[in-house]
């Protein structure tokens, strides 16, 4: 034990730690990194001194109930390649009220590469027949509490080393899990507590952007291929950050004989915010007035907008997809009445107020159940585009671009 500054700087995870846990009924051994290494490094350390047959990663701030443990363990005893997740039940900051987690909800991931919870789809309460008790097959995870098969964590290449601090590493796991043949579930008789934070108390070097950035940029180039151009045009930025070598990570993709990110999506995240098949991906500019679909920042249940075309990406970026939607991330341009309002709303896969019929031809965008076009912005509202009744003006035309970025390919 060295109080030199190489450990954390917190009184009570000093000496009082130490104490404390000698005292506790079962083995516990307080392993200290010699400097500040981030959750990914640390993580490794962990395993790599561990000599148990399954690991069990949790954050600090968790709580387990009573009988947590054996669910997780039973699924890994029945096949070594599922790596299982508890519920995760919510513990107030602020009271350490403890309220109990869905199981009606998996992970997802949205254009940003943010984890993100969703609702369970029909397609995977179907395969469990209404079975509740069944675990949930589930795209990603939190990343912060899971079990895994020892041996199993080494052969399909732990953590990557490579990254940073924390973050990107729960989608990178999830992703290489799914695509080199194992299995991610949530397992919901096993519930774990976990206090829900509202800021990190902690730093990261060089600023968390730039951390995260190159997490994200190294598992986007190693495990997504063509679809990583969804999170380059909406992050722009993120081009530009220095990601390091990515050899050894690209040649145990090829060792493990990995399935494509395409293979993924189809299989595994068929809801993904990320469409498989879209026809452009871009901007969607005005012919009359050269001004461009703008998501101005605004979250569900609002207006889209319309603004001066930058070339940017990023609030720009919208895909016309296969199924006919518009999209700006998980969000669809919806009417609901004639004349509009045009509103973003979670993308319901159920065509209706979400359909838009492109013609390239004419270059109109006609919402199928009003039988309108999308027009500019009307006079009231200079900043919001407009349905009216199809005119074949200019007006009504819309350029759908494809953004290149050259840096990449």
């Amino acid at each position: 034990y060295r109080d030199d500054g190489f450990i954390s700087s917190m009184d009570f995870l000093k000496r009082p730690l130490e104490q404390y846990v000698r005292r506790m009924e079962v083995p516990v051994r307080v392993v200290r990194m010699e400097q500040r290494s981030g959750l990914i490094r640390a993580r490794l350390k962990g395993a790599s001194l561990s000599t148990g047959q399954v690991i069990t990663f949790l954050d600090a701030h968790c709580e387990c109930t009573i009988g947590w443990l054996e669910p997780l363990l039973a699924r890994i005893k029945l096949d070594r390649k599922t790596v299982v997740c508890p519920i995760i039940d919510v513990i107030s900051d602020d009271t350490f009220e403890y309220m109990a987690g869905s199981d009606m909800t998996y992970g997802g991931f949205n254009w940003k590469l943010n984890f993100r919870w969703y609702p369970v789809p029909q397609r995977e309460m179907d395969r469990r027949k209404g079975d509740r008790t069944l675990p949930v097959r589930t795209p990603t995870m939190a990343g912060g509490l899971f079990s895994i098969d020892r041996d199993y964590f080494q052969e399909i290449g732990t953590y990557d080393a490579g990254m940073d601090i924390w973050g990107g590493e729960n989608l990178e796991i999830s992703f290489r899990i799914w695509q080199c043949g194992g299995t991610l579930e949530i397992v919901t008789c096993s519930h774990v507590g976990h206090v829900f934070r509202k800021a990190t108390p902690y730093t990261f070097p060089g600023g968390t952007g730039q951390i995260i950035n190159k997490n994200n940029r190294r598992l986007a180039e190693v495990w997504m291929d063509q679809f990583k151009n969804f999170f380059y045009i909406i992050s722009p930025g993120v081009t530009k950050v220095d990601y390091g070598d990515i050899t050894s990570r690209s040649s145990l993709r090829q060792k493990l004989q990995c399935k494509p990110f395409s293979w993924y999506l189809e299989n595994v995240y068929p809801d993904s915010q990320i469409p498989r098949h879209y026809y452009s991906l871009g901007e969607i500019r005005n012919v009359e007035t050269n001004q461009c679909l703008d998501n101005m920042a605004r979250k569900e249940n609002e207006k889209v907008g319309i603004f001066n075309c930058h070339g940017m990406g990023g609030n720009q970026v919208f895909s016309y997809t296969a199924n006919k939607e518009i999209r700006t991330d998980d969000l669809c341009l919806d009417v609901s009445k004639l004349n509009g309002p045009v509103m973003m709303l979670k993308c319901h896969h159920l065509k209706g107020n979400q359909l838009w019929e492109y013609d390239p031809m004419k270059l109109t965008l006609i919402h199928v159940n009003s039988n309108q076009c999308l027009d500019k912005a009307s006079e009231e509202d200079s900043q919001v585009p407009s349905v009216r009744d199809c005119t074949h003006t200019r007006s009504q035309q819309w350029l759908l671009r494809n953004v290149t970025l050259p840096e990449i390919f």
